[in-house]
């Protein structure tokens, strides 16, 4: 059996492989296409024109539900290896409610583009971003909680790692975007899809979306991860049917199950 048939395993692999497509395969477009700069582009920049933008949006929207499915398997895994301990639980509830806040944020940045709706856009990524940096470092809370126990420490370790990754770009890209767009280098700058490295603010609008670039790739190898905690567990669906057909009773039928059950109880 190969390694991503265990478990669940396949889950997390699935997300980073499609998330990082859908950057890639935007970039390649925009870039083919003389959209955006070759180097380090926004990366809402490539969901701006189509046809890019077409492609970006409906693979980021499937980013986002894999996202869900990945985090609500995460719930169920720790909250089924610490049934007992009130504190893990609570935390581990936390962090799929702003998972999922985080995956929605996606969505809002797939199909809300920045150039038609800017602060619906922004409200997008600060969700993605800014929750999703939150959910990342309760992830790594639970794993300090439950290490040595349930697992390694070198695991918790990991994730401390790249949660300060993450959280170092924010800060990085929060600092530069507010130096960019503090007016000092002209107005309009969010429909400005071409630099020259020439122009004033250039150094902090590479240095901005270098940072998100950052950022994005630490969201993914958060994900990778959770590959090996995947391995061991299984999630299924149980049927329980109301019937044996799916037609409705007639009224008769339903008095007489009615009365049958009075006079058993009797």
């Amino acid at each position: 059996m190969w390694w991503f048939q265990q478990g669940l395993s396949f889950l997390p692999v699935v997300l980073v492989v499609w998330s990082a497509a859908s950057f890639v395969f935007s970039y390649i477009t925009a870039v083919v296409l003389h959209h955006v700069d070759p180097l380090v582009p926004y990366i809402s920049d490539m969901g701006t024109t189509p046809p890019e933008r077409c492609l970006f949006g409906i693979m980021l929207n499937i980013s986002a539900f894999l996202g869900m499915a990945t985090m609500y398997v995460r719930y169920k895994q720790v909250e089924a290896l610490n049934p007992e301990r009130s504190r893990i639980l609570r935390l581990n509830k936390i962090g799929l409610t702003l998972g999922l806040m985080s995956c929605f944020g996606l969505c809002i940045i797939a199909n809300f583009q920045k150039c038609i709706l800017y602060y619906v856009h922004v409200v997008g990524a600060c969700l993605t971003f800014g929750v999703g940096a939150i959910y990342m470092l309760v992830q790594t809370i639970l794993s300090y909680l439950m290490q040595p126990e349930l697992h390694s420490k070198d695991i918790f370790w990991i994730r401390l790692t790249v949660s300060l990754w993450c959280w170092s770009s924010i800060v990085s890209m929060f600092v530069s975007s507010v130096v960019l767009y503090s007016g000092l280098y002209g107005t309009n700058l969010v429909q400005k899809l071409h630099w020259d490295p020439q122009e004033k603010g250039y150094t902090a609008h590479i240095t901005s979306t270098a940072s998100e670039w950052s950022l994005a790739f630490s969201f993914l190898s958060f994900f990778l991860t959770y590959v090996q905690d995947f391995q061991k567990i299984s999630l299924r669906a149980a049927v329980s049917l109301h019937g044996q057909t799916l037609h409705n009773p007639p009224a008769s039928s339903v008095t007489e199950q009615q009365a049958l059950l009075v006079a058993g109880s009797i």
